[in-house]
């Protein structure tokens, strides 16, 4: 098993910064792609961006293209999402998932992904 706890998360206003980061309880995750959701209230959990296992791969949903960078640190078994540009509808419960090696889905799809975080709340005010 993999435990991922997710932390960073925060009230805002529009056009600030903030900075999620997810650790691992095992070394294993540096073999595994990584990824980011969130879920706003009423809606279905959505794809916000992967990495690959070596970083050099990464992938985002329109919406934070551009605002938005993920990173990792295998050696400290931890991802990383850095949030940019802050708006209103960025606002939901950001988690962070894990993609072994043996999971043949897409990174963007939430059923590709075999571990998950508890989720952090981020809420931007306008």
């Amino acid at each position: 098993q993999v435990q991922l706890v997710e932390s960073g998360g925060g009230l805002v206003q529009a056009g600030d910064s903030l900075r999620l980061s997810c650790a691992a309880s095992r070394r294993t995750v540096s073999a595994y792609t990584m990824g980011w959701f969130r879920q706003a209230p009423g809606k279905e959990r959505e794809f916000v961006a992967f990495i690959s296992w070596s970083g050099g791969s990464t992938g985002y949903a329109d919406s934070v293209k551009g605002r938005f960078t993920m990173s990792r640190d295998n050696a400290k078994n931890t991802v990383y999402l850095q949030m940019n540009s802050l708006k209103p509808e960025d606002t939901a419960v950001y988690y962070c998932a894990a993609k072994t090696t043996y999971s043949t889905g897409s990174y963007y799809q939430t059923a590709s992904y075999n571990y998950w975080g508890q989720g952090t709340q981020v809420t931007v005010s306008s």
